[in-house]
């Protein structure tokens, strides 16, 4: 055992020797190369003199060019800059000019809106200063309507009243002189054969007392004309200062057929076959007449209510009190007498009757008494029934 162990102690002697003489003589290789080393470098240095020259220029070159594109970049960079800077500036200049110009737009805007606003408010003024001048002309002429309206109305009542004095006056004489001429045809009935105002029943009348019978009737008709040339003319004086417009028109279409009815009537013909079998009865008496005269009352009545229909209308229109016997159709009674058919007298009752019912009808905007039939204005059939109960005898 001990051999074992001096052996592998030698084995580990001279294991440490052979690696002492090895890292000696590494360590003296080492020492001779770095001795032969710095010439080396000196030989290498001297045959490399030429390309690191050529190196040392090439890298200057490079450093130069170099400097030179990173001063290109920079004046680039600088360049780019400064438009950026001026793109803003002028950018900023724009914004500045485009608000001032907004500024100065605004204040133009607010300047005329201001200013219309003030024209506005002058012509809002002006208006208010015209409405109430008109309202105060308007007032002041109302106020003066009203007093000439008050005024007319008393003058009109005053008219109205010596109108209808000088109607009843007429006709109280026309009553009269009917009283008288019965009382000569009963106190001498072979003279006048002119019996009972020219209506005995069943009577003949030949051509010599149709003549006589429209003497006599043309000589009462002319004295209704003689007073109606009179009244007209008082009568349309006092409606224009009545201010009724509407009535006026109608009065004028009134007139106008009562001339028309002047002229026919004095070229109304004869009829040979004149002969009373018609016979009606008013006031507890009976009348007789001619198929012509029955003809001619039942017109007298629907010309009266036709009539007395636009009267009452007019008056309605005009905002005048309602008032059938003021109205002066209702007092001439006249309209549409025409011939000698019957006397003037009976035609004007008639007359009045239907228009006394006509004006109701126009002046409260009713049918009561009659209708519309193709624009004109007719009384009913009934209605002149109970009016004029006229039978064939």
């Amino acid at each position: 055992m001990k051999s074992n162990l001096r052996q592998k102690l030698s084995i580990s002697v001279l294991s440490l020797g052979a690696m002492a003489t090895f890292f000696v003589a590494d360590a003296s290789a080492q020492r001779n190369r770095d001795k032969g080393k710095p010439d080396e470098q000196k030989s290498e240095r001297r045959n490399d003199s030429p390309r690191a020259d050529q190196q040392n220029n090439q890298r200057r070159d490079d450093q130069a060019r170099q400097a030179e594109q990173q001063r290109q970049a920079r004046d680039q960079q600088q360049r780019s800059q400064q438009q950026n800077d001026q793109r803003r500036r002028d950018d900023q200049n724009r914004q500045a000019e485009y608000q001032r110009q907004q500024r100065s737009q605004q204040q133009n805007d607010q300047r005329r809106r201001d200013e219309q606003n003030r024209q506005a408010e002058q012509q809002r003024q002006q208006r208010d200063r015209q409405q109430y001048e008109q309202r105060t002309r308007n007032d002041q002429a109302q106020a003066e309507q009203r007093r000439r309206a008050e005024q007319d109305r008393d003058n009109g009542s005053r008219e109205q009243q010596q109108a209808e004095q000088r109607r009843r006056e007429e006709q109280q004489r026309l009553e009269r002189s009917r009283q008288n001429q019965n009382q000569n045809v009963r106190q001498n009935p072979r003279q006048n054969p002119d019996r009972n105002s020219w209506n005995e029943r069943h009577q003949r009348l030949d051509r010599n007392q149709q003549q006589q019978l429209q003497q006599q009737r043309y000589n009462q008709y002319n004295q209704q004309w003689g007073n109606w040339q009179n009244i007209s003319k008082d009568r349309y004086r006092q409606l224009e200062q009545q201010r009724r417009m509407n009535y006026l028109r109608y009065q004028q279409q009134y007139w106008e057929r009562i001339r028309r009815d002047q002229q026919r009537l004095q070229q109304a013909r004869y009829y040979d076959n004149y002969y009373n079998n018609y016979r009606y009865n008013r006031g507890g008496q009976y009348y007789y007449t001619s198929q012509y005269g029955a003809q001619m009352l039942r017109q007298a009545v629907e010309n009266g209510y036709e009539q007395g229909f636009y009267a009452g209308q007019a008056d309605r229109q005009d905002n005048w009190g309602g008032n059938y016997s003021s109205s002066y159709g209702y007092q001439d009674a006249g309209y549409g007498y025409d011939s000698y058919y019957v006397s003037y007298s009976e035609y004007n009752h008639y007359f009045r009757e239907g228009f006394r019912r006509g004006y109701e009808d126009g002046y409260y905007g009713r049918n009561q008494y009659g209708r519309n039939s193709g624009g004109r204005y007719s009384i009913l059939g009934a209605v002149i029934g109970t009016i004029l109960d006229i039978v064939v005898d």
